[in-house]
């Protein structure tokens, strides 16, 4: 079963017709299937549009925040709802094209981690260069080599997810976060389409500092992480339970 995770705020005007071209999208891969989306407290019509949509179709869920979390408090709420083996991710924004999900879960039969890599960014250069050089700085210091950590279309194998530690920009370090709890991670060219409605949430203010601060979090986290391994149980004990009369 796939689990579709949407989270959004204040997208009133993308989430309908994100619904209307994702539905037959995932259809298309003859399986069962959920769409999960997550409201971050919008304060426009979007959650009003998503309970109308969930309403109609029993396929549809709908989670509410509040207070507001933010995109990583999003994504994890919803990781902790979904019921499918293999979750993927967009955005609500109708900028990630749901036509490239199919050839991600494909590749999802080799890889435990499939991100997408948005190629002919529809963004301002602002956008684009700050992107670029934050990617280079995450990368050098992890010492990962993800290309566009910042493109939210993902495929994931779902029990990976619950070994991720939840933090407030744990959404800029999934991939090496998912990697650090064991998964294997490939990277593939998706369509990047402009914002049509609604308004980006990005902005530069502190966003330096704060990536800093959680930069230096995750790399402390990599190194003080314990892999276990393949735990193997080597006891055998057929005989009454220790605590039998």
């Amino acid at each position: 079963m796939f689990s579709v995770v949407i989270p959004f705020f204040n997208e009133a005007d993308n989430l309908e017709p994100l619904l209307t071209e994702l539905l037959p999208v995932m259809q298309s891969l003859e399986e069962p299937f959920e769409l999960l989306l997550v409201d971050d407290s919008s304060t426009d019509a979007s959650l009003d549009i998503a309970k109308k949509m969930a309403a109609q179709d029993s396929r549809i869920r709908l989670l509410h925040l509040d207070p507001q979390q933010g995109q990583s408090g999003a994504l994890a709420a919803g990781f902790r709802a979904v019921r499918g083996e293999t979750v993927i991710t967009l955005d609500a924004d109708l900028q990630n094209d749901p036509k490239d999900i199919p050839r991600m879960v494909e590749l999802a039969s080799s890889y435990d981690v499939v991100c997408g890599i948005r190629q002919e960014r529809q963004d301002s250069w602002v956008r684009r260069v700050s992107s670029r050089i934050a990617n280079g700085i995450r990368n050098r210091v992890t010492g990962d080599s993800i290309e566009d950590v910042g493109c939210s279309l993902r495929v994931v194998r779902s029990d990976l997810l619950y070994r991720v530690p939840v933090f407030s920009s744990m959404h800029r370090f999934l991939p090496t976060l998912l990697r650090m709890a064991g998964g294997s991670v490939t990277q593939v060219p998706v369509r990047h389409r402009p914002r049509l409605g609604g308004e980006s949430k990005y902005g530069i203010g502190n966003r330096a500092w704060r990536g800093l601060v959680d930069l230096c979090g995750v790399r402390w986290l990599q190194r003080r992480h314990v892999d276990f391994g393949a735990a193997e149980e080597l006891t055998q004990n057929s005989g009454p339970s220790a605590d039998s009369g």
